[in-house]
């Protein structure tokens, strides 16, 4: 399939190991992100937390992913901005598509995440429209610019952004497994989208531990990028 990886499967299936998770998350715990993102970051997950509430739900969870699937695009377009321009420097190009390469398919999975989570909460939670429809469709939009200029003045500041979001989505999953795990063991998966996206989890409890390990995923992925950054620099 096209919109899923075989790779980012194989890693996302052993972080189930909680050793195996730990080693991975700590490769990068002690990152430390510049002031800037370090600013943003602090001001989305204060204002997701004012309007949500800092304990996990499905409807904040909801409101999360429409937010978590912004950066990836907007990357996705500012590579396509600077492919324009760069076309004619091979290896510029090839790491411009690269990064267009994980970016669109991080987008699925983020657009993935939304879709079968919005599922869930129309059954487990009651929706306000403006609350959980309409204020995370303003933090996508502030947060698709913010991330387009970042990446395109200074991509460290971009990637260290998204590691901070996604560092956030990492700790809420987690603390939802934790705190609500026979619970969702008991709560079987039926979803036409996630079957065409590829995963089939027996219950709510496997499929949010997926989840979960795919933000962890997608926050190392961010520093690996500007690893690659400081290796062709």
């Amino acid at each position: 399939m096209e919109h899923i990886d075989a790779e980012l499967e194989i890693l996302n299936s052993s972080l189930n190991n909680p050793v195996v998770l730990e080693e991975y998350k700590k490769r990068y715990d002690d990152y430390k992100p510049h002031l800037l993102p370090r600013i943003l970051g602090h001001l989305l997950v204060w204002c997701g937390n004012t309007v949500y509430g800092k304990k996990p739900s499905y409807l904040k969870f909801r409101a999360v992913e429409v937010i978590a699937r912004v950066p990836y695009h907007s990357w996705d377009s500012a590579s396509f901005t600077f492919l324009t321009m760069f076309y004619q420097n091979e290896e510029k190009a090839m790491h411009l598509a690269q990064l267009s390469q994980f970016a669109r398919l991080a987008s699925d999975n983020e657009t993935m995440h939304v879709v079968v989570i919005s599922a869930l909460a129309k059954v487990e939670q009651k929706a306000n429209v403006v609350v959980h429809t309409v204020i995370p469709m303003l933090f996508a939009f502030f947060y698709f610019w913010a991330a387009y200029w970042l990446y395109v003045f200074n991509p460290r500041d971009a990637f260290e952004l998204n590691y901070l979001f996604e560092s956030h989505a990492f700790e809420q999953y987690s603390r939802f497994l934790e705190e609500n795990e026979e619970e969702l063991k008991k709560k079987t998966m039926s979803s036409k989208y996630l079957e065409w996206y590829g995963r089939a989890p027996l219950n709510q409890y496997e499929f949010f531990k997926s989840v979960r390990n795919d933000e962890i995923i997608h926050r190392n992925k961010s520093i690996e990028e500007i690893e690659k950054l400081g290796n062709r620099g």
